[in-house]
């Protein structure tokens, strides 16, 4: 098929990459001159395992395509696919600008028929608005094509999304179309060679379910993390409790991971967006508020104890922190939302210094956090030990998981370790000399 793809954010680019594969061909749309050129040079401007050697191999064999110019993708395209942001507003609704300016550029630009898909997360509703401003735009040329527009809501993880787009759990479709269905169900067949993924349902619904999904997720972490709260008062192990609860079928082990909080792109948003949207529609949503306010808590703990275990020593001002891992989580430079940038805020509003390392997300964070003169970002893993008085573990690289206890004891003023995602055994540190302190489970 030939589809046109309009953003090559994460949605945008990890979608045409993984619909090229599988021999479709695919035009690339985005309105910076810049990241079309690197696109087209082999430079991936996204840290995603697996994608870029995806993107230049369709590139260099023809089925991708990548262009500023919205009438050369829609050109004889049967689909067009709307990857665009959709940012949170201060209100914490969905900025739907660019979806809307893409609707109506794809009305002023189209020539034939067209299932337009929104592939964006987009409040419930919006498929209404894009065909009222595709419509508006082509009666304003004088001109009519037919065309559908379906809800087809993404559930990538970052660091994952090839291995979820490929092989996909499921893929929601939401259309009342049979023809618009039967389009998609043939461009998705090759992802579902096994089993029937596709699941058709109403527009609303699909728009529904992809919030629904990330909120319920989201639920589970701030669920573990109130209960890892609990047991560090009652003196229970939180990670003895999540056992005894993933064995349950009903619950599982998966996202029961007790931490410092979710960040990243997709949750915190789309939490704050369906909180609006249940407010809008006359619903309380007294769940979705608890999950937030308890995460906001999470992401600001590690700090607090820290705070709280040097102020028999002074307080944490003038103190050094070796700080492991930026990103909100591992295998992604994604910054957005990360328990490390409140945690950072914190401290170093205390005073304390922070000397942090990540192997993918420091560009990032040195941007984020260039003006913060307390923060010291370095290349290598064990450099901000070396004379610091703490260690903090904030992001799960599997690098981090099995370190050299002896080099980070002999680095350390002290050796005291905070562990935010509960990697290590206590044992194990204890056996290697170090004070230990993780999530869920008061000190010994």
């Amino acid at each position: 098929m030939k589809l046109c793809i309009i953003g090559t954010g994460y949605v945008g680019l990890v979608s045409a990459a993984c619909f090229a594969e599988m021999g479709n061909t695919v035009t690339c749309v985005d309105v910076n001159p810049a990241v079309v050129e690197k696109l087209k040079s082999g430079y991936v401007h996204i840290f995603e395992p697996g994608l870029e050697p995806m993107v230049k191999r369709s590139y260099a064999e023809g089925r991708l395509h990548f262009t500023t110019d919205l009438a050369e993708g829609l050109k004889g395209a049967e689909c067009a696919f709307i990857c665009v942001g959709t940012p949170p507003q201060e209100d914490g609704s969905c900025d739907l600008q660019y979806v809307l300016q893409v609707a109506a550029n794809i009305g002023e630009f189209m020539n034939n028929a067209l299932v337009i898909v929104d592939k964006s997360t987009v409040p419930v509703g919006t498929a209404d608005k894009v065909r009222a401003t595709v419509a508006a735009a082509l009666a304003k040329r004088g001109v009519r094509f037919d065309f559908e527009v379906v809800s087809n809501p993404e559930f990538l993880k970052e660091g994952d999304a090839i291995i979820d787009f490929m092989k996909p759990d499921r893929v929601v479709i939401g259309t009342e179309s049979d023809h618009a269905a039967a389009v998609m169900h043939e461009l998705y067949a090759p992802f579902a060679r096994t089993r029937e993924k596709l699941i058709i349902m109403s527009v609303r619904s699909a728009e529904m379910t992809k919030y629904a999904a990330n909120c319920m997720l989201a639920t589970k972490i701030s669920f573990i993390n109130e209960i890892a709260t609990v047991c560090e008062k009652v003196g229970a192990d939180v990670r003895e409790v999540r056992t005894g609860i993933g064995s349950d079928s009903r619950i599982g082990y998966q996202f029961i991971y007790p931490g410092v909080g979710y960040g990243g792109s997709c949750f915190p948003k789309d939490v704050k967006a369906l909180i609006r949207t249940a407010t809008e529609a006359g619903v309380e949503p007294m769940l979705l508020n608890a999950v937030e306010g308890v995460n906001a808590r999470q992401k600001r703990s590690m700090a607090k104890r820290i705070i709280e275990y040097f102020e028999p020593q002074g307080g944490v001002k003038g103190k050094t922190l070796a700080l492991w891992g930026l990103a909100f989580k591992a295998n992604t430079d994604d910054m957005r939302e990360a328990a490390s940038l409140s945690i950072i805020a914190d401290l170093t509003a205390a005073g304390m210094k922070i000397r942090a390392y990540d192997p993918v997300a420091h560009a990032n964070a040195r941007n984020l956090l260039k003006d913060n003169a307390l923060v010291e970002i370095v290349d290598d893993q064990y450099a901000p030990c070396e004379g610091a008085d703490a260690l903090l573990v904030v992001t799960e690289w599997n690098q981090f998981r099995n370190p050299d206890f002896g080099r980070m004891h002999s680095a350390l003023n002290a050796p005291v370790l905070f562990d935010g995602r509960n990697l290590f055994n206590a044992q194990t540190v204890a056996r290697h000399g170090f004070a230990y302190f993780c999530v869920g489970k008061k000190p010994e």
